[in-house]
């Protein structure tokens, strides 16, 4: 089975006073180890990677990656819980070298967006993955998400690419059905949904998993709903999505990670810290999330 299957947590940068909070960040990396999640998204966009230098950047990776590592010697030689790492921009020679200096790491692979802000062609974002994935040493899972990135990856782009022998998975983020499914029934990509409430459709469909931000605060719900939907418990899965729901809804209300920052901090488990220009989630959307937080709880 490819690991680009189950639930990843593509994991916020926690922030202590301005500076990034690495004791927090071994912390949560336990957290989900222990929950039984598949894996783990470094500087993905929940993890603000915009906000963090290039320095900063590769010390939150280098501990992401020590302390999977570290849980997986602690579970008497498991194998480490798989990263991936975010590599985003719109300078396809610049992301290139950035892909040069992640081949030699211990990684999962490497997620990337179509290239923001300039809009190219089909083709132009064809030329761009094939680049990357030539020079990548590591999978590739392709990141489809037009309402950041302003330009569609087309079905045929899709398939043209998933021909590729390192592209191995796409987050699904474009919310069209249509694309999804002929996606999973062509076969080459495993298909990981990228939109948390789309979570239960994508995997009745023939889906691989999910990479969702919701899942940092009740890791092991999304890893029970993903079990049992694998499984064929369709009822089962169908009660934990429903009571998942509510909560999900909520935690995309504000711009991510946000809301998640928020409920996270509200548990202890780091501060309600983010970087310019994103701020941290309105005492109403808070209140509305520790409730529903306290129903799953209460559940």
């Amino acid at each position: 089975m490819s690991i680009f299957s189950g639930i990843w947590v593509p994991l916020i940068t926690p922030f202590a006073d301005g500076e990034v909070d690495h004791a927090a960040l071994r912390a949560l990396v336990r957290r989900y180890a222990d929950a039984g999640v598949a894996g783990l998204v470094a500087l993905g966009t929940t993890g603000e990677p915009a906000a963090l230098d290039a320095a900063e950047q590769d010390a939150v990776l280098a501990t992401i990656l020590d302390e999977a590592n570290a849980a997986a010697r602690d579970a008497h030689d498991a194998p480490a819980l798989p990263v991936l790492v975010g590599v985003s921009g719109n300078h396809t020679a610049s992301m290139r070298e950035r892909i040069e200096q992640l081949n030699p790491l211990p990684i999962a692979g490497v997620l990337m967006a179509a290239p923001y802000y300039i809009r190219p062609s089909q083709a132009g974002i064809v030329g761009h993955f094939t680049a990357l994935a030539d020079a990548s040493e590591k999978p590739v899972v392709l990141y489809d998400i037009p309402y950041r990135t302003g330009v569609r990856m087309e079905l045929g782009t899709l398939l043209t690419l998933a021909a590729h022998p390192r592209i191995h998975a796409i987050k699904d983020c474009a919310g069209s059905l249509d694309t999804t499914l002929a996606l999973i029934r062509d076969g080459r990509l495993r298909v990981l949904a990228g939109e948390d409430m789309n979570l239960f459709n994508t995997l009745c469909l023939g889906g691989s998993g999910a990479i969702a931000a919701s899942a940092h605060v009740r890791p092991e719900r999304f890893v029970a709903l993903y079990r049992a939907l694998a499984a064929g418990r369709l009822d089962e899965g169908r009660r934990i999505f429903h009571a998942l729901a509510p909560l999900m809804e909520a935690l995309f209300a504000e711009p991510n990670p946000a809301p998640v920052k928020a409920l996270l901090a509200a548990q202890g488990l780091i501060r309600d810290e983010l970087r310019m220009p994103m701020t941290r989630a309105g005492d109403a959307l808070v209140a509305r999330l520790l409730a529903l937080e306290g129903d799953l709880t209460a559940a």
